[in-house]
């Protein structure tokens, strides 16, 4: 296979990876919200899926606020309720196999909080010189 044809390969992947993770960010964020009547799940928010190349596994990101005993009931609550997301999924989207689905927390918004806040004291403190 030729380089030009190993890399529209790899960006018809990415460009199909790309779908499925909208798709799938679209349904289970409704889900969460709508459709799940679990209270530990309140207030928890979808912010990205990645769906694996093979299409098998959905890491999906969400973001809540509360403190670590939350997270953990939402953690248990996420867990509890991944098998009633697969069914709904395979009624909503057309997939040959729906993913299994493993809930991170997103921890990007914190360390971005953490990196404007080291910013500004170091701008402070510049300042301050």
């Amino acid at each position: 296979m030729s380089g030009g044809a190993a890399r529209q390969m790899l960006m018809a992947t990415t460009r199909r990876q790309g779908r499925v993770n909208h798709l799938l960010h679209k349904e289970i964020s409704s889900l969460i919200e709508f459709e799940s009547s679990d209270p530990r799940l309140h207030g928890v928010t979808v912010s990205a899926v990645e769906i694996s190349p093979d299409l098998k596994h959905a890491r999906v990101f969400v973001v809540a606020s509360g403190d670590e005993q939350r997270n953990r009931e939402i953690r248990r609550g996420l867990r509890s309720a991944a098998p009633f997301f697969r069914h709904e999924l395979a009624r909503r989207v057309q997939l040959r196999l729906v993913p299994e689905l493993d809930f991170v927390f997103d921890r990007s918004i914190e360390q971005g909080d953490r990196i404007e806040h080291l910013l500004r004291e170091a701008k402070r403190e510049a300042g301050e010189e």
